[in-house]
């Protein structure tokens, strides 16, 4: 695709050589997002972080990728405090925050929100999750790290084995990691989930049209005794009708240290987009594996910082420029990574 100037709203806008293209750039990040080096590429950009439904990682990486490329972030945070609660319209919010904007992130609880919005802007929207429907930046982050937890055993995305845990139904982020994984070859992918929270079918049906040997589960256990990746998820409670609904499926898959050690391989990865939920009614990650070196969520959330970085620098037509426009840090950051 041609990065410059566009909108990134779906993973459906890239094949496989983009993928590659966003990593290698996300790469080249590194010094930046590790606070080796300081870059001032976009010195004077505006980034319009407009999220109209909660988030932390997202909405705060975003800010930090773009504040380590040089550029100044303004925030709309909630529907109650913008004029889409007056009765504003999307295309009259694009119109005007556009024309504050070099760039605009967006998160919207709708799905096809950030679509209608880009559709007015004048200015390039990345979408940061628009209702159950994608997620991208989040399945552009956890694929690089898929790659990158995977490249130190000499493996590549190429053949992966994948279990996907959780309220498959309605997240966002597996849809993406799903369409995303498409592109690549030979993947095995176990969905474990309740029979009322499975897959989009449309999903599974694309994964196995793209080739990938795809088997549906209610059983955890058995579901993550041969793969690479166990990729966890928590009820999606904002999604349901009432609490009481969202209840009956908490805590149904829960994944601590003593269930890895005993169905695991002892290399397999764990992985979850967060935020993980940890009261006790549900867990699905334990807080036991939080000293497992093979726990990679946190790994996951620095590389949502370069992924992002990467983004913005395809976008801004400037990832040639980055390095010019840089010099070492002033402050201690030994340690840091």
């Amino acid at each position: 695709m041609q990065f410059a100037g566009s909108h990134i709203l779906s993973v459906s806008q890239f094949e496989r050589p983009d993928v590659q293209r966003i990593f290698a750039v996300a790469d080249r990040m590194q010094p930046y997002a590790h606070r080796q080096r300081v870059t001032k590429v976009l010195d004077g950009a505006i980034l319009g972080s407009m999220f109209f439904e909660p988030s932390t990682r997202t909405r705060v990486s975003f800010g930090s990728a773009f504040n380590l490329l040089g550029g100044e972030v303004r925030e709309t945070t909630g529907i109650e405090n913008s004029a889409i609660a007056k009765g504003e319209s999307l295309y009259d919010t694009a119109r005007v925050l556009s024309g504050y904007s070099d760039v605009i992130a967006m998160r919207h609880p709708a799905a096809g929100s950030v679509a209608e919005f880009a559709a007015a802007s004048r200015v390039p929207v990345i979408n940061g999750g628009d209702g159950a429907n994608e997620h991208p930046s989040q399945a552009l982050l956890d694929l690089y790290t898929i790659k990158s937890e995977l490249a130190g055993r000499g493996r590549g995305i190429d053949r992966l084995r994948i279990a996907m845990v959780g309220d498959l139904r309605h997240g966002r982020t597996v849809h993406s990691l799903c369409k995303l994984m498409c592109l690549f070859d030979d993947i095995q992918v176990v969905l474990v989930s309740p029979q009322e929270l499975r897959m989009p079918g449309e999903i599974v049906e694309q994964l196995r049209q793209s080739g990938h040997k795809v088997l549906e589960s209610d059983v955890l256990e058995a579901s993550i005794a041969h793969v690479d990746i166990v990729y966890s998820t928590r009820i999606q409670e904002e999604r349901f009708s009432s609490q009481q609904e969202a209840d009956l499926y908490r805590g149904r898959f829960r994944l601590n240290q003593s269930i890895y050690t005993e169905h695991c391989e002892p290399n397999t990865v764990i992985m979850h987009p967060l935020p993980r939920d940890s009261r006790d009614t549900a867990r699905e990650l334990d807080d036991d594996l939080n000293d497992n070196p093979n726990l990679a969520i946190f790994r996951q959330t620095d590389n949502g910082v370069l992924v992002r970085m990467a983004l913005f620098a395809l976008v801004l037509d400037v990832v040639d420029l980055v390095d010019s426009c840089a010099r070492d840090v002033n402050w201690y950051t030994a340690g840091r990574f």
